[in-house]
């Protein structure tokens, strides 16, 4: 096993340190110190190289102009749209500026995903780990409270990978966090379509025009949602644009059972039927947020854009939960620091 870093860039004035994790299976991920990017899961092919199964550049400058896709970055301090900016926490109201029309979408302007993080290295007897610490406040994001975060990666040398959040805060705010990380398992196909998904869900959300929750579930069941037995992208893609769906694709919100409950069975399984190779999500927290990046165009990635090019897999507690209780509660309350943890198996 071996931790290296380098330059990758720099932003306001800052160096972007990518920090690199390899296992003892030539296996390695690669993070950035700026919003915390998750930049590489490399694994080896059949031809004596490796392949990205991640949405990444191999430079920074992407990053900072396809800004908007979030790739790779951690989202938050909450994750998903909240209606108009404005919550409750035990009675008290807060209103926030917006920053996707009239809602807040993935903690604001400013939030989790547009910071620099101090990170720490540490080699332990199976695993590597990138230790992220950052500090976010209201000057910075305009949420309330100081909050400090911690997001913790961990490559094990059975080729899984762990990313865990930390939060505490010194006043009332919100705390539901992400991985905004698209995959795409294939070293040769250019879109998703071949690859199959499975979910642990039975409801996806209904949503409005402004994809806000109504706060109404919708039965998967013989419907394009539906996920319960493995199935080929392209075809519930088909069937979804049959249903003359008007976004040409997924970006729905998956009511999943969190893994650390049962069973704890993944909350997604995704693989690609031509290479064989697989990832099962696993998440402690009821919402996926499925994405299949609908008419993006971008240029710089290691994936061309075409239609459902890369596919994200969001785990979080369902979006908009200040105004739907019985999606969970998101807030952060002073004494009482939060831990969620999302983890990817690799099997090839």
């Amino acid at each position: 096993m071996k931790i290296s870093n380098e330059k990758f860039g720099s932003y306001q004035d800052t160096d972007v340190i990518k920090y690199t994790l390899t296992n003892d299976n030539n296996v390695s991920i690669s993070i950035l110190n700026f919003a915390g990017i998750w930049q590489a899961f490399m694994v080896p092919n059949t031809h004596g190289g490796r392949v990205n199964l991640l949405l990444a550049a191999d430079s920074f400058e992407p990053y900072v102009e396809y800004a908007s896709l979030y790739a790779g970055r951690i989202v938050g301090r909450a994750a998903g749209r909240i209606a108009k900016g404005k919550f409750d926490i035990d009675g008290e109201s807060y209103s926030v500026p917006t920053n996707e029309g009239n809602n807040l979408l993935h903690g604001g302007a400013n939030g989790l995903s547009q910071q620099f993080y101090q990170v720490e290295t540490k080699q332990n007897g199976d695993s590597l780990q990138a230790i992220l610490t950052t500090s976010i406040d209201t000057a910075t994001d305009n949420l309330p409270g100081k909050e400090d975060v911690k997001v913790t990666y961990t490559l094990f040398n059975d080729n899984s990978v762990t990313i865990d959040f930390d939060g505490q805060t010194d006043a009332k705010t919100l705390f539901n966090p992400t991985s905004h990380t698209y995959w795409n398992l294939s070293g040769e196909a250019k879109t998703i379509q071949g690859h199959v998904l499975s979910l642990n869900s039975t409801y996806h959300l209904q949503l409005d025009d402004e994809k806000i929750p109504t706060g109404k579930k919708l039965l998967n069941k013989d419907t394009p949602y539906d996920f319960k037995y493995p199935t080929v992208l392209g075809t519930a893609l088909q069937h979804l644009q049959e249903e003359h769906n008007p976004e040409g694709g997924f970006d729905d919100v998956f009511v999943v059972l969190p893994s650390n409950r049962l069973a704890h069975e993944p909350v997604a399984t995704l693989m690609d039927a031509a290479t064989g190779r697989k990832i099962k999500m696993y998440s402690d927290r009821n919402g996926l947020v499925v994405y299949t990046a609908n008419g993006v165009q971008v240029d710089g990635y290691n994936r061309p854009s075409a239609s459902w090019f890369v596919i994200a897999l969001e785990g979080q507690t369902l979006p908009d939960s200040p105004h739907h209780s019985q999606f969970g509660d998101i807030a952060l309350r002073p004494g009482h620091p939060e831990h969620y943890e999302l983890r990817y198996e690799y099997f090839a």
